[in-house]
């Protein structure tokens, strides 16, 4: 075999390769599926699904528990750049470089602030 392989060219190696990939991924998916079936016999045999002895089945009391996050509500902006209102700022965070050169320039946060 080793001598066919050395007079193929790079791109049927290449070929051959791709080939080779794709019929190992269709074995492995092959056996997962007999080992999950046979996994669903072994347990089923005890009285119990394969899902309550890995853990994937939902406990009802846990679900009961968990609280549903409201999402995060956006602050409004409390500030505006006088040169280009569409540049705001809501006062949170890091000040924005037009804010701080107002500030530089003499302006006071009031004269920036949205009315």
């Amino acid at each position: 075999m080793n001598a066919d392989l050395k007079s193929m060219s790079r791109k049927q190696l290449e070929k051959q390769l791709k080939d080779v990939k794709k019929a190992l991924e269709g074995i492995k998916a092959r056996e997962r599926r007999e080992a999950k079936k046979a996994a669903e016999r072994v347990a089923a045999q005890f009285g119990f699904s394969l899902r309550e002895l890995t853990g994937d089945a939902k406990d009802p009391e846990k679900a009961a528990k968990t609280k549903v996050k409201a999402p995060k509500s956006l602050s409004k902006p409390k500030y505006a750049n006088p040169e280009d209102p569409t540049q705001t700022w809501t006062g949170k965070g890091r000040q924005p470089n037009w804010y701080r050169a107002g500030i530089a320039k003499g302006l006071t946060p009031i004269d920036m602030a949205i009315h």
